[in-house]
């Protein structure tokens, strides 16, 4: 599985960035997929994940509704929705693809595949 992540970029505080993730390798609609982000100086953490349908989601407390993430399956494509961005989004974000699961995980551990990050910077 490959995974190509794009979307970042440098935004005010309250702005928008959409996300997107696009995926090959492997039927997408069979495994689930997550978004993590690692801020500098900061270990890496759980953002977003999604199940194989996009019937099920969840997400981190800090980000629970201002992030939406959701899936195209005919597209490959997995999307992270930022809204009311603050500066403490500001961190390289990677998608994840967990193919052990066709449900969600919060946990690196349970993650297969990474895409290769993309920058996400909210200046204040």
């Amino acid at each position: 599985v490959q995974l190509q992540a794009s979307g970042g970029g440098l935004v005010q505080a309250g702005g928008s960035l959409r996300l997107s993730c696009a995926a090959s390798g492997r039927t997408f609609s069979t495994y689930a997929m997550g978004w993590f982000r690692q801020a500098p100086g900061k270990e890496r953490e759980f953002v977003a994940a999604i199940n194989w349908s996009g019937g099920s989601t969840y997400y981190a407390a800090s980000v629970k509704g201002r992030f939406t993430i959701s899936r195209d399956n005919a597209k490959n494509t997995v999307y992270l929705q930022m809204n009311s961005l603050k500066p403490e989004d500001t961190a390289v974000y990677y998608c994840a693809a967990d193919l052990q699961s066709y449900g969600y995980s919060t946990f690196e551990r349970s993650y297969d595949y990474w895409g290769q990050g993309t920058q996400v910077t909210v200046s204040s």
